[in-house]
């Protein structure tokens, strides 16, 4: 078992965009996975939060552009920018909150996993991501209500993200505080487990979609090349955001780019409607295909380093 999970490391981009597609292709297992999203967004937060390496964090801490800049931007400007484009393009205004949520979300608790499996640095996808989770519950209602139009209130939305995000932040303190050397001598282990965890969300995020492409397929067709647009954009911007080698560049642009949809949407429940989970749903797309192409363009960069 535990050979296996490691095994999935290294195949992790190209197992993402599997996960996707399987879902898309086969509904019933979409169906059967879709109670498990809840759980696996537990998953992948806690193994996020038990990757944390200290000296990392507090590295980190004493770069102002990591600990207040990166976190700032994530949080409250990019969304602030997306819904303002949003509104100036005139995006029907259950679709253009569906996009300001989405973006509001912190990144994907996966990135870091994501980046050490593209060779990136992880540490600082990891630090950002934990300090965006800490504002999470204040930033996605705030802009939420901002933005309006949601079925749940400012409050309980907090509340909803306060919960999922503090319960795994305890679990992971008490497992850090009473078996912190067998998790240092088992980080791939649990970086195996967050990318298992990653491929039955991306089976799951597919849960009724297919019927909803079937039943509009422009609409369905519009969401994905807006949540590909949206994330290169974003990618793009995180390039430009920091100076810094190629391979720094790229992990800001996967920082800014990849959003953990899935906690937002989990928070969300019956208040995200079906255009919103449309939305949401194709959000998956660029999160789990982008990785496999930027694979393929540290690639080519080493070959050209080496010549």
């Amino acid at each position: 078992m535990r050979s296996s999970l490691l095994r999935l490391i290294p195949r992790g981009p190209t197992l993402l965009v599997f996960g996707v597609l399987l879902g898309l292709v086969c509904p019933a297992l979409a169906d059967l996975a879709r109670p498990l999203m809840p759980a696996t967004i537990f998953v992948i937060v806690l193994g996020t939060l038990l990757r944390i390496d200290g000296q990392a964090v507090v590295a980190a801490l004493r770069r102002p552009s990591l600990s207040v800049l990166l976190p700032a931007v994530v949080m409250v400007a990019c969304p602030l920018a997306i819904g303002a484009a949003g509104q100036a393009l005139g995006l029907d205004p259950e679709l253009a909150l569906a996009i300001v949520l989405a973006v509001s979300a912190p990144p994907s608790s996966g990135t870091a996993a994501v980046a050490r499996m593209l060779g990136l640095d992880g540490a600082v996808p990891l630090v950002v991501t934990v300090l965006s989770m800490v504002l999470a519950p204040v930033t996605v209602p705030l802009l939420a209500g901002w933005f309006g139009g949601l079925e749940i209130s400012a409050l309980e939305l907090a509340l909803r993200l306060a919960l999922l995000i503090g319960s795994a932040e305890g679990v992971a303190f008490l497992l850090r505080r009473h078996a912190a050397p067998v998790l240092a001598a088992h980080g791939g282990l649990v970086d195996g487990i967050i990318v298992a965890a990653l491929l039955v969300f991306a089976v799951a995020t597919m849960a009724g979609i297919r019927t909803q492409i079937a039943v509009d397929v422009q609409t369905a067709m519009f969401c994905a090349a807006l949540a590909f647009a949206c994330n290169i954009a974003l990618q793009i911007a995180g390039n430009a955001l920091l100076p810094g080698t190629l391979p720094e560049r790229l992990t800001v642009g996967l920082i800014l780019g990849n959003r953990n949809v899935g906690l937002v949407w989990s928070a969300l429940g019956a208040a995200a409607s079906p255009r919103m989970a449309l939305y949401f749903a194709a959000t998956q797309f660029p999160i789990y295909i982008l990785p496999r192409l930027i694979e393929t363009l540290i690639g080519r960069h080493k070959q050209k380093a080496k010549a």
